[in-house]
């Protein structure tokens, strides 16, 4: 517990903190490998979030390391995907009461280091969804496979078209909102690749979004699910969505009681 004198010496973007309620959302699938230090930097960058590990029924042992480390767990009766498994956090954090809500991925690519970068536009409430970018100047990240890059580049410029403003990074999954976020990705997430279609979404439904440089980085253990065939099935998959979105009506979000 801090004194008043620290307190005061504190930048207002961190006592604003203390008095919103924040969770760190964290999807795995067999990531017994790499969970633990994940979840071991998260409690030294921000000893005061509260954390949830989303298990989307993994084979190994990440469960099991999650709740040794005093990690709140909820454990998916079958694999839903990631999609499902991000929701089902939303929906955690939704009924619990909490403000602020951070994507932190599970195999140890985002730096937890990095989460108050995205927590202070919120603070400051410039933003209802703050992305961390790879690819604005101060960001940085693997170059990755040509095609992968080269995908990247297309929704980003498809995106950027929809919601009519400049967006570099449409497949980061580094992401924070807020409360009024929250409640619109309980409700409603996309499936499958969700990054792209989940900033639409939000845009669409009135919500601020900024992005914000970051510093990710390379996966040490496992390996990614997307092979270079699922990357041309994902491209398309993910056209396909964004271009039957066109025709979707998007409500506004209900406002919180």
């Amino acid at each position: 517990m801090a004194t008043p004198s620290e307190t005061l010496q504190e930048p207002p973007a961190a006592r604003r903190q203390r008095r919103l309620r924040a969770l760190a959302i964290v999807p795995a699938y067999n990531e017994q490998d790499c969970i633990g230090t994940v979840l071991e930097e998260i409690r030294a960058a921000e000893p005061d979030l509260h954390v949830v590990v989303v298990n989307d029924a993994s084979g190994d042992g990440t469960a099991a390391i999650a709740a040794r480390a005093g990690t709140t767990v909820l454990n998916l009766p079958f694999n839903v995907g990631i999609g499902g498994t991000v929701q089902t956090g939303y929906q955690y954090a939704l009924e619990h009461g909490f403000e602020l809500a951070i994507q932190v991925d599970g195999d140890g690519q985002h730096d937890p280091r990095e989460i108050a970068r995205l927590l202070e536009p919120l603070l400051e409430g410039g933003a209802d969804m703050v992305v961390g970018t790879r690819f604005a100047a101060g960001g940085g990240y693997y170059r990755g496979t040509r095609l992968r890059r080269v995908g990247i580049h297309i929704f980003a410029a498809i995106v950027s078209l929809l919601v009519r403003a400049r967006v570099t990074d449409t497949t980061s999954g580094f992401r924070a909102v807020n409360r009024k976020a929250i409640a619109l990705f309980a409700a409603d997430y996309p499936h499958d690749y969700p990054e792209v279609e989940a900033t639409v979404l939000a845009v669409r439904h009135g919500l601020r979004m900024i992005e914000v440089p970051v510093q990710m980085r390379v996966r040490e253990t496992g390996s990614s699910s997307i092979t270079a065939l699922r990357s041309v099935y994902y491209m398309i998959k993910v056209l396909l969505a964004l271009f039957i979105g066109l025709f979707r009506r998007y409500p506004t979000p209900l406002e919180e009681p």
